[in-house]
């Protein structure tokens, strides 16, 4: 964050209150429509967005025999394009296991342990982002419907509870941007509503793939304050927040943004 966007947000938390009013569902905007037309042509276009690279390496990876089980995505689930449509829209999902919500990288690792009997991939690795990127595609334009289960409810209100409390040496929450201050700007961006539409998402200032995660911890960073693990319980109780606050509206994801 420069000098010059650190006094920006310094000021800005200093003058909003502690609490802020949730964006009503006739409000909602996806961080597409923030976007300049050059970015939102890109990634209509899969021959032009930088996304589909990922996605072409998850289709390899889906075919791909691994692990003492030497079984690949294909062999317990088909053809992808058929058994994981609608499955994006609905992470992070619960978990019987362990009680408890985890997201579609979690869940891609959980069968390859349990199922493939292989190593889980490293976070933000290459090759889960191509694998949650080819699965969340199967979900284009589908209402997102994560947080439906009712066994989800304490891990929401989890997440909604962090969304709302201040943090950091600057001392802000992510309501305090996202849905007091959305659509204005800060340093030159634009202030969007944090609706996680798109993830994982093709970012121009990262040059490459990553997931919600990265993202909320580049926030957390960007206020001063220790970011979360990943996979943490409250990082993937926070994701769950986010998705389910979108209810209802089209994942859009592999996205662009900038």
């Amino acid at each position: 964050m420069t000098p010059r966007a650190l006094l920006v947000v310094t000021l800005l938390g200093a003058a909003l209150p502690v609490l802020a009013g949730e964006i009503a569902p006739s409000e909602r905007r996806s961080g597409y429509d923030f976007m300049s037309p050059d970015t939102r042509a890109m990634q209509d276009d899969d021959t032009a967005n930088p996304a589909m690279l990922s996605v072409l390496d998850g289709e390899t990876l889906w075919t791909t025999k691994a692990g003492a089980a030497n079984k690949s995505c294909s062999d317990c689930h088909g053809e992808v394009d058929v058994s994981m449509r609608g499955t994006a829209a609905r992470f992070p999902a619960f978990n019987a296991a362990s009680a408890a919500p985890v997201d579609l990288g979690q869940r891609v690792n959980l069968c390859r342990t349990q199922h493939q009997q292989a190593a889980a991939f490293a976070p933000e690795s290459r090759e889960l982002l191509a694998l949650t990127a080819l699965i969340a595609k199967q979900s284009r334009g589908l209402p997102i419907t994560a947080g439906d289960d009712p066994r989800l409810q304490p891990f929401v209100a989890r997440g909604h509870q962090l969304f709302f409390e201040r943090q950091g040496q600057l001392n802000l929450a992510c309501t305090n941007c996202h849905d007091d201050n959305w659509d204005k700007h800060l340093a030159g961006s634009s202030i969007t509503q944090g609706q996680a539409t798109g993830y994982p998402i093709y970012r121009l200032e990262w040059q490459g793939m990553g997931s919600l995660q990265r993202r909320l911890r580049g926030c957390m960073t960007g206020v001063r304050a220790q970011a979360f693990d990943f996979d943490a319980a409250d990082m993937i109780a926070l994701e769950l927040y986010l998705m389910s606050r979108a209810h209802g509206m089209p994942l859009d994801a592999p996205a662009v943004r900038p």
